[in-house]
């Protein structure tokens, strides 16, 4: 393959940069630019040169030999100065000798295709780098050592056996072997879909662990939603004002509770009125309160009961809370929810554990155990589990054969493509495609 390089470090000025080269004349390439090249494994200084022999920029050069890189190929990466411009005209230096501009992902993307990693911790890789919370980090982790890929290897150990098996049967009749059709290999396929039906189970858990739980903020004019957000967050990040209808527009932040990503979603106070800007607001979040995964229904504790009356939209959880506990009006005296005070904090530390609870996402829920799968693997692993239903049913309706085996071989194709056992060229761009440059 082609030699490609590649800025590895974030854009922008920093204290310093990362280069990095990888192929079959990255050696050579460096060799060029720095006059000499150290050992494999040995960090040592250098200077790179123009054409000219002008010095551009001075760093630290690491030689990887293939195959004990990270791709797999000859790597050598140049740690040097972090400004924007000098880091670009070494990046140059090492293109005009003979390197290629890499494309999103694809040094991992060589590490897939020369089986340093197969595509679960590819995409791992992709988890660890835009992790938010310890419990992200930690699924990404476990995701990056290959515990959800080994788990679907087994399910297709135990698939290609069967399948295997009954093929033997189909192919072979006259080798006297047993068809094991009936009900022994009825429970084994049973086993498979239950492990399969575990993994999806995790679905949910890995949406809310790479782009967190929509948390919608939801109540009548200057009952405190802002106010709320602002105390979650620890700063003021939303304007509030004594007037109604501050918030016209939805605001959006990542928040941390308990080591669980809230995508807290601020949104204008619904009340009736005449205001066009304020009736936007208004549309815009009903439209975020159809695609909450929570809500957060806050109500005002120093205005009488009856004057709060507010339609909460069924089939989604919600946690009712109830601010400006220390204004209550006696109207609420019997009313159930998490009363709390943005102005004094008081109620903040119940409502962080209302929330872990209320969600089920604490690490004593998540455990050591867990794999979340992505949107990918839930659709493969969701192939699987169809193919294999329609197998269990051809096994107990009594058909050919020829239709249980097609239906194994459909489910094994399916789990292949997590780990990328099978051909999963088609893929292979949308997965690569949204790593950094560099990486």
């Amino acid at each position: 393959m082609d030699t490609i390089a590649a800025i590895a470090s974030p854009p922008g000025t920093g204290a310093v940069s990362l280069i990095r080269i990888s192929g079959s004349r990255a050696f050579q390439i460096m060799e060029q630019a720095a006059r000499s090249l150290p050992e494999p494994r040995r960090v040592v200084l250098r200077k790179v040169r123009d054409a000219e022999g002008r010095v551009l920029d001075e760093g630290v050069v690491t030689v990887f030999a293939g195959p004990a890189s990270y791709t797999g190929e000859d790597t050598v990466e140049f740690c040097g100065h972090g400004g924007v411009v000098v880091t670009r005209k070494v990046l140059a230096r090492f293109i005009e000798l003979g390197a290629r501009p890499a494309e999103p992902g694809e040094f991992t993307q060589r590490a897939f295709l020369n089986g340093k990693m197969d595509l679960t911790q590819a995409e791992a890789v992709m988890d660890l780098i835009s992790a938010q919370t310890d419990l992200a980090l930690r699924s990404a982790h476990e995701q990056l050592e290959g515990r959800l890929g080994k788990q679907c290897e087994d399910i297709r150990a135990a698939l290609l056996g069967a399948t295997a098996h009954l093929e033997a049967y189909i192919d072979f009749p006259e080798e006297d072997i047993d068809p094991a059709v009936g009900e022994s290999l009825r429970r084994g396929l049973v086993e498979q879909q239950e492990r399969i039906e575990q993994l999806l189970a995790t679905a949910d858990q890995g949406r809310i662990l790479r782009e967190g739980v929509r948390t919608v903020i939801y109540g009548k004019p200057n009952v405190g939603k802002s106010s709320l957000l602002n105390r979650l967050l620890g700063y003021q990040r939303a304007i509030v004002n004594e007037r109604e209808g501050t918030t016209r527009d939805v605001i959006e932040e990542v928040l941390n509770i308990q080591g669980i990503p809230l995508r807290m979603i601020d949104t204008a106070g619904v009340r009736q009125s005449d205001d066009a800007i304020e009736q936007e607001g208004i549309a815009m979040t009903k439209t975020q309160l159809e695609r909450a995964d929570l809500i957060l229904q806050l109500d005002d504790l120093s205005r009488p009961q009856l004057d709060q009356s507010l339609e909460v939209p069924t089939g989604i959880h919600c946690l009712r809370i109830l601010n400006k506990m220390d204004e209550e009006d006696p109207s609420w005296q019997d009313c159930k929810g998490l009363r709390i005070s943005c102005k004094t904090g008081e109620g903040f530390s119940a409502l962080e554990e209302e929330l872990a609870r209320v969600l089920s996402l604490d690490g004593q829920h998540w455990g050591d155990h867990s794999v979340a799968v992505n949107a990918r693997h839930q659709a493969c692993l969701t192939r699987a589990r169809a193919a294999l239903k329609s197998a269990i049913a051809s096994i107990q309706h009594g058909e050919e054969s020829e239709l249980t085996a097609l239906s194994l071989r459909e489910s094994l194709t399916a789990i292949g493509e997590i780990s990328g056992v099978v051909d999963a060229e088609e893929i292979l761009g949308e997965i690569f495609g949204n790593f950094c440059i560099g990486k």
